[in-house]
């Protein structure tokens, strides 16, 4: 957010950082009164506005899950073709398809933070 004074030479640049942590989230708080308003006015919009993004935004999470999820089928589709057809399954394709079911498996298990 850009700030400008009318003020001759006075320019204010303001920027919100993203909150990672709730014991963050108090100093922003003790030190900013601005946002100290914000909150009491509005606590879930003013909270929900200095989430980080990818925290936020589970649009993202699940494409990332739905492009994941395309590569294993594609190949497991793929391996079970080539193995029908008698031919050799390429590495690079167990490769893909191993490293998408890990990235899954990590995107998919609970988060220890969160215990």
């Amino acid at each position: 957010m850009w700030s400008y004074s009318w003020e001759p030479y006075s320019v204010e640049v303001i920027m919100e950082a993203r909150v990672q942590s709730v014991s963050e989230l108090a100093v922003r708080i003790a030190q900013d009164p601005a946002l100290a308003a914000k909150i009491k006015d509005n606590p879930a919009e003013a909270i929900a506005s200095l989430a980080a993004p990818l925290q936020s935004d589970v649009w993202i999470y699940r494409m990332v899950v739905a492009a994941l999820g395309l590569a294993v089928l594609t190949g497991v589709i793929g391996a079970v073709v080539l193995a029908m057809a008698a031919k050799p399954i390429p590495e690079v394709l167990v490769a893909l398809g191993s490293a998408a079911v890990g990235a899954l498996a990590g995107l998919l298990a609970p988060s220890p933070a969160a215990r």
